[in-house]
């Protein structure tokens, strides 16, 4: 910008122009290595200016995710109302951020918060990024020119008893915090997709496995109620895993003393984040520790691990129950949804589930990333939180929308192959198991083995030798009764 001074009725009045270089319009903004322009339409400044330069690494800017952004209008924000709590910022200001923080909120100039997500010093080019776009859309709103600090600094007042090092990991908590509402909402609905496949085959009978050989009988809609139950116990630790993310050093500054902190602030910014958030947030008990600790990031990472892990497992069962057609299992049929193969006509992949597996290696993967992060911070400071912050938003992110397409492009649309559920029930010797307490394991064992190398099935075999009469057949070996299906259980899902 350049300087223009002008008198006007007695009253002198300094004008910031636009200074032009070749085509492009810029403002020069200074910091402690020198000056430096800007584009003049940045909300930006100089230290998000330098962070551009710098940190060119892999493309995903902080805005890749929208919660995230907004999570660092809620921390500036709950900081700014704490400062007046405490007497500390006055209210005109606490005003100007109020609107800046709002329009972050509502989604707008989301295209501001470019830095790139991987980025030396612990989060500071982030938490300048926030301090420096907020400071310019609240200066434009009330009046003023992008750049005049002199009104509203981004040091002096949007950072204000605060450093990167509480900052940074408050709002990264904040936007997990937020984001997991949305996945659990959605795994709950891929838990009722589950619950309503498997009421519909509640009756249906198949042959249950293990280690891939054939067991006891089972009924498909057992079988799908309990992929429904195993991910209700991953909701249930993803809401436990996140009360560990509820404490913040917010308050701490710079490694947990507090230094440039009034007093009540801490206590007032976790009470104003709590309001934003609609979760407990509260000030950790010991700051100190808060700032190098990583607790809560390891173990909420750890709880989207055991989902992915448990909506692979589901993924892969699902693979082996439709393999085939002709020549695999064939118990199940997932909705074909594009051709399989540039060589082989008419074959069909299972890719959604396939997706699945994909993302849950990922999310996997995530999780390594978090716990070596978490192990590298030297003394009063975690350097390596950004990685935390990108691995685990990323897996929610994957997961929510995985998670989508598992229900709505899956499950919703499986049907099962009654004629192939019956021929294994027919064939199979898995029912000998039943006959264990009437004729003893190894007269049973006895059966099993003639009827491997016969290739005949267990009932044709006890009905040849009149092992058992008819009745007992029935009694003994009616496959819905050896299922135990309590049908009640089911009723009150």
């Amino acid at each position: 910008m350049k300087r223009t001074v002008i008198i006007f009725a007695g009253l002198v009045c300094i004008l910031l122009v636009p200074t032009v270089y070749g085509q492009e319009k810029v403002r020069v903004e200074k910091d402690l290595l020198g000056q430096k322009e800007i584009p003049v339409e940045a909300y930006y400044g100089v230290q998000t200016a330098r962070a551009l330069e710098n940190f060119q690494i892999s493309g995903i800017p902080i805005n890749h995710y929208p919660g995230f952004v907004q999570a660092w209008a809620i921390v500036k924000l709950a900081a700014a109302r704490a400062n007046t709590d405490v007497g500390a910022m006055k209210p005109e200001k606490l005003a100007m951020i109020e609107s800046a923080c709002k329009a972050v909120l509502d989604g707008k100039y989301h295209d501001q918060f470019q830095v790139d997500w991987y980025q030396g010093g612990a989060g500071t080019s982030t938490n300048m990024n926030a301090n420096e776009v907020l400071a310019n859309i609240a200066l434009e709103l009330s009046g003023h020119q992008k750049g005049e600090y002199r009104f509203l600094d981004p040091h002096d007042d949007l950072n204000m008893s605060q450093s990167t090092n509480d900052s940074y990991p408050t709002a990264i908590k904040v936007a997990f915090l937020l984001r997991n509402d949305k996945l659990v909402e959605e795994l709950q609905q891929l838990v009722a997709s589950f619950r309503r496949k498997g009421d519909a085959y509640l009756e249906m009978v198949k042959m249950g496995r293990t280690e891939m050989q054939d067991a006891v009988p089972m009924t498909v809609g057992q079988e799908l109620h309990a992929f429904a139950a195993s991910l209700e116990s991953e909701i249930h630790l993803l809401r436990d895993a996140e009360k560990y993310l509820y404490p913040v050093n917010m308050g701490a500054t710079a490694i947990g003393t507090g230094l440039n902190a009034p007093k009540g602030y801490a206590e007032r910014c976790a009470t104003h984040l709590a309001e934003l958030t609609g979760k407990p947030i509260v000030p950790a008990s010991d700051m100190l520790a808060a700032t190098w600790d990583q607790q809560g990031f390891v173990v909420y990472s750890a709880a989207l691990r055991s989902t992915a892990v448990k909506l692979s497992k589901i993924a892969s069962d699902l693979i082996l129950l439709t393999s085939g057609p002709r020549a695999g299992l064939f118990e199940i049929n997932l909705p074909a949804l594009q051709p399989g193969s540039s060589i082989m006509p008419g074959k069909v992949n299972p890719v959604i589930p396939e997706l699945m597996n994909l993302v849950a290696f990922r999310v996997i993967g995530n999780d390594y990333s978090v716990s070596l992060a978490a192990d590298h911070g030297q003394l009063q400071l975690n350097a390596y939180e950004p990685i935390e912050g990108l691995a685990v938003i990323e897996s929610q992110s994957l997961l929510y929308r995985a998670s989508i397409a598992f229900r709505t492009k899956c499950i919703d649309g499986i049907t099962v192959n009654e004629r192939m559920l019956e021929h294994y029930m027919e064939t199979t010797v898995g029912i000998v198991t039943a006959l264990n307490p009437v004729l003893g394991y190894d007269k049973a064992t006895e059966l099993a083995s003639e009827a491997y190398k016969t290739n005949k099935g267990i009932l044709e075999i006890i009905r040849e030798k009149h092992l058992l009469s008819e009745q007992q057949i029935k009694e003994l070996l009616d496959p819905v009764k050896l299922t135990g299906l309590d049908r009640t259980k089911y009723r009150k899902q």
